[in-house]
């Protein structure tokens, strides 16, 4: 039996998503329609499929899932939890200017700063604890790696794991046009170094606070932005002395401002949400 689903196109510093308020919408098999949609030449168009639910727990007021292009789902997405608190504003299902969404990697609390118009202008997000040891994501002693050297495609690299719910590399470099994206980022995300894939983020100290980043994220491939990669990026560059706990991460599709806090240890996250288009689409 076809029917037809509504959708709506966001994107957080060009890292684009189709949206799905399932309270609406049954969508079956999300995996499967999340390859299919995400096709940019075929589909929709997009890095994913993020569904909008209402919570099942009395901690949050909403709910994430997220499917990545290829089908596998993600535990969190800084840019997607920004977007869904826009989302979730603008389209009146809360009043409330602090939301908090359930994810696969715990609540996540934002910030939506409102602006004139009633427009949401931005989104600061609560991102709890970075961690720096998980043997489950990184094959070490300890499951943990600090500026530790790496050898990818017959080139000795040094990087840092950082987990903000889901795991990320980062390397840092002194010229970023010299790296090859993809043909690095592919290579580490499926070595045996990381047991469950990883994000890996390439990055160069651009000044005044600046870090010059750019992404190849696990199950999507390269994007023009990523929020728990900027929130990653910051952590590794504060923890190997290269800058403080406040940075700027300037990603292919605009900035992030982050903030490791030294009062909660917690990471701060703020950065834009915006609507690109919305429309419908048939399931058969």
């Amino acid at each position: 039996m076809e029917k037809i689903v509504k959708f709506t196109k966001m994107h957080g510093a060009g890292n684009d998503y189709i949206y799905v308020d399932t309270s609406l919408y049954d969508i079956p098999e999300p995996a499967v329609l999340a390859r299919k949609w995400s096709d940019r030449h075929t589909g929709i168009g997009g890095d994913g499929l993020v569904l909008i639910g209402r919570s099942p727990v009395h901690e949050a007021d909403f709910a994430m899932r997220i499917f990545n292009a290829d089908g596998s789902e993600a535990m969190m997405c800084g840019n997607a939890s920004r977007c869904i608190g826009k989302y979730v504003y603008e389209k009146g299902l809360t009043d409330k200017t602090t939301v908090r969404l359930l994810t696969l990697s715990g609540v996540k609390t934002l910030r939506l700063n409102v602006g004139n118009g009633n427009m949401v202008e931005s989104v600061t997000v609560d991102m709890l604890e970075p961690c720096l040891a998980d043997s489950a994501f990184l094959a070490t002693a300890g499951g943990s790696m600090t500026d530790g050297q790496v050898s990818v495609c017959g080139q000795q690299m040094r990087g840092t794991f950082v987990s903000m719910g889901n795991p990320h590399f980062v390397i840092f470099t002194d010229d970023m046009r010299s790296v090859d994206v993809s043909r690095m980022g592919s290579a580490l995300e499926t070595a045996p170094l990381f047991p469950q894939r990883c994000n890996i983020e390439f990055a160069c100290l651009a000044g005044d606070g600046r870090i010059r980043t750019r992404v190849w994220e696990r199950g999507s491939g390269i994007t023009m932005a990523c929020g728990t990669g900027a929130c990653a990026t910051a952590v590794a560059a504060f923890l190997t002395g290269r800058a403080g706990r406040k940075s700027t991460i300037v990603m292919d599709g605009g900035e992030l401002d982050i903030e490791w806090s030294e009062k909660d240890n917690h990471v701060y996250m703020t950065g834009p949400a915006e609507f690109a288009f919305e429309g419908e689409i048939q399931i058969t």
